[in-house]
C-alpha cells in the first residue's frame, strides 16, 4: 500500500481506503454532533420564519427533565453519560497497534502543567470575549435568550452542571477536533481547509441559539483548531471548554440577577 506523509505527520490513506474512511466519518457524525447540526439548522429555519423575532425567543441548554427530583436527577445523569459512548467510539477507531487513541490526539496526562496553562490561556482568550459577544448579539436581536440552566436548586444541581460541561467539552473537542482533524488529514485535506470546515461544523450545531452563537462558536473553532495544529493536543481544548461551560452553566443564575435585560 502506497502512503505519503501529510503536514501533521499522519499517513495519507491509499485511494481504495478513502471511501471506507468517508463512510466512517459520516457514521460517527450521524451518531453525534452531525446529527445535532442537522437538527440545529432545521431549528434556526423554524425560528427565523416565526412571527416572533429571535430576540424574543428562548433556547434551553440544561432543562429540567421531570417534576420529580429523583427522576430529574437520573435523566440528567443518563443524558450526559450516554453521549460519551460516541467519544469512546472515536478513540477506539483511532487506536493503532503501537499508539493508543488517547496518545494519538494528545488526550492524556503526559503534560499536565502545559495543558492546564494552555487551557487557562484559551479560556481568557475565548471564554470572556465570548460572553461579551453573546451580550452584544442579544442587544442586536440576532440571538435568542439562551437559558444555560433551568434546573431547580438541589444538592446535585451544580455537580450535574459540571458533568454537562465536561460532556460537552469531550464531545466537541475529541470528536470535532481530535477525531475529525486526524481523519481529514489522512484524506489529504490541507491545514486551513480542515480548520475552517470543523469551525463551520462547530458553529452549525449551535444555530438553534441564533446567528450570534453560530458566529461566536465558529470563531472559537478557528482558534481551537489552530491551537491543535500547533500543539497536537486535545487536552488543553477540553480543559478550556470545560471551564467556559462551567462558568456559563453555574454562573447563569447570577448573570440573570445582575443583567436581566440580556440573560433573563
Amino acid at each position: 500500500m502506497s502512503e505519503t506523509r501529510t503536514w501533521s505527520g499522519e499517513t495519507a490513506v491509499a485511494g481504495n481506503d478513502r471511501p471506507r474512511l468517508w463512510w466512517e466519518i459520516a457514521i460517527v457524525l450521524g451518531l453525534s454532533l452531525g446529527q445535532s447540526a442537522v437538527y440545529s439548522i432545521v431549528s434556526i429555519i423554524d425560528r427565523a420564519t416565526q412571527a416572533t423575532p429571535l430576540s424574543k425567543q428562548t433556547a434551553q441548554v440544561n432543562p429540567s427533565q421531570s417534576s420529580r427530583e429523583v427522576f430529574d436527577f437520573l435523566y440528567q445523569v443518563l443524558g450526559n453519560l450516554f453521549p460519551l459512548f460516541a467519544v469512546a467510539l472515536v478513540i477506539y477507531l483511532l487506536w493503532q497497534p503501537q499508539r493508543s487513541g488517547f496518545r494519538r490526539i494528545g488526550f492524556d496526562l503526559t503534560r499536565p502543567a502545559r495543558d492546564l496553562g494552555g487551557g487557562a490561556l484559551l479560556f481568557l482568550v475565548i471564554g470572556i470575549p465570548g460572553i461579551l459577544f453573546y451580550a452584544v448579539t442579544r442587544l442586536l436581536g440576532i440571538t435568542v435568550t439562551v437559558q444555560a440552566s433551568t434546573l431547580d436548586a438541589h444538592w446535585w444541581t451544580v455537580p450535574v452542571l459540571i458533568l454537562a460541561a465536561l460532556r460537552a467539552a469531550l464531545q466537541e473537542e475529541v470528536i470535532v477536533v481530535g477525531y475529525l482533524f486526524t481523519r481529514l488529514r489522512q484524506l489529504g485535506w490541507g491545514k486551513w481547509t480542515i480548520i475552517l470546515a470543523a469551525a463551520l461544523l462547530r458553529g452549525s450545531y449551535h444555530l438553534y441559539q441564533g446567528f450570534g452563537p453560530f458566529v461566536g462558536n465558529a470563531i472559537m473553532g478557528v482558534v481551537f483548531g489552530w491551537c491543535y495544529t500547533r500543539w497536537g493536543r486535545v487536552m488543553p481544548l477540553v480543559i478550556a471548554h470545560t471551564i467556559i461551560d462551567i462558568v456559563s452553566f453555574v454562573g447563569y443564575p447570577l448573570a440573570v440577577a445582575l443583567w436581566p435585560s440580556i440573560f433573563a
